[in-house]
């Protein structure tokens, strides 16, 4: 069989790199002017760490705010480990860099989306999205332009 490059896997891989060089940065210097993230991802991943109430409230995936109040940021080559408030209720959460689903930081229209498709076993497509405009979970309009990686898979 031929070699061939896989460039969709090499774009996933860079994308999520590009995720931890973000956070590398806030977690040295803080969150930089109007920037914030909305991080959805897959509670049920076998490395994410959460409260029993959170994934219970939350059985397939979770959208976080990092903004305003957030502690103990630490990033590492896999994930990142933040605390968040939940009603006033301090909960650590570990994050691992595969279970994110989108990553948004709407302060300057960016966002990611990470796709698993379920028939192609357990190859994963990243797209670039446009975010939405209001400040709610990000899920990208309908309409949005979508840039694929699928015309790079094999």
């Amino acid at each position: 069989m031929t070699r061939k490059i896989d460039y969709g896997n090499l774009m996933h891989s860079a994308m999520r790199g590009l995720i931890q060089q973000v956070l590398l940065d806030v977690e040295k210097n803080g969150l930089p002017g109007e920037h914030h993230f909305f991080i959805t991802f897959d509670t049920m991943h076998p490395d994410v760490e959460i409260a029993d109430w959170l994934s219970d409230r939350y059985p397939d995936e979770m959208t976080v705010v990092m903004q305003h109040w957030y502690d103990k940021l630490e990033v590492t080559d896999e994930g990142f480990a933040v605390t968040l408030n939940f009603g006033d209720s301090p909960e650590p959460l570990y994050i691992p860099y595969d279970a994110i689903r989108t990553f948004v930081d709407p302060s300057v229209e960016f966002g990611l989306r990470f796709e698993t498709q379920e028939d192609e076993g357990d190859s994963d497509d990243a797209e670039l999205v446009d975010p939405p405009e209001q400040e709610e979970p990000p899920v990208p309009p309908k309409d949005a332009e979508i840039v694929s990686l699928d015309k790079f898979r094999k």
